[in-house]
């Protein structure tokens, strides 16, 4: 749908700018833009390296393992279904922590391979289990400590206080966590 609106959109803005004389002012916004565009993308690029590496630096220390021992009672709360499959409950974890540490870019591959390592023992390939369901809601709520993404932008944007949004972003994601978690849990009893 979105690829109908956004060509008329743009159509109709140069039509409008045609018709009232600002092809200017449209020109001139296309290239500002662009030239946002690039320097958001560049500095996303570097908050995406930094964190990536950090990570990777993690893994290397077995921090990783570490927080992943410390996330093992959740994730066994979270996923009972899952008590056998320990490669399923390691991929989530890894996914948990990246989005915990605000690494939404590397939480997504880890958290498409979860989701690959949970549907080979689905047995009903075209649903969804209720451990997929419940990843899906936790990965929606995405808890984060450091708020990288938002917090660049803030950044590439000049803003004043960059960081001044991570106790909302606390507030906001463990709230959408608790609700999404237990209205889920209620889902899973109440289909059984």
């Amino acid at each position: 749908m979105l690829n109908i609106l956004w060509p008329i959109f743009i159509i109709l803005s140069f039509i409008y700018a045609l018709i009232s004389g600002k092809v200017n002012e449209v020109n001139n916004g296309i290239f500002e833009s662009l030239t946002d565009a690039v320097e958001l993308s560049i500095t996303f690029l570097g908050t995406m390296c930094l964190w990536t590496g950090i990570m990777e630096i993690a893994k290397q220390t077995n921090l990783i393992n570490k927080m992943t021992h410390l996330l093992k009672p959740l994730i066994n709360f979270l996923f009972p279904d899952l008590k056998r499959n320990e490669s399923a409950k390691q991929e989530i974890s890894m996914n948990m922590i990246a989005n915990i540490l605000g690494l939404g870019n590397a939480a997504t591959p880890l958290g498409i391979k979860a989701m690959k390592t949970m549907q080979k023992e689905n047995a009903k390939k075209d649903t969804l289990t209720n451990s997929m369901m419940m990843f899906i809601v936790i990965n929606t709520a995405s808890i984060q400590l450091i708020p990288t993404n938002v917090i660049a932008i803030r950044t590439s944007l000049n803003s004043q206080n960059a960081t001044g949004i991570i106790l909302p972003v606390w507030i906001a994601t463990i709230i959408a966590a608790i609700v999404g978690i237990a209205f889920t849990k209620f889902l899973i009893k109440k289909v059984k």
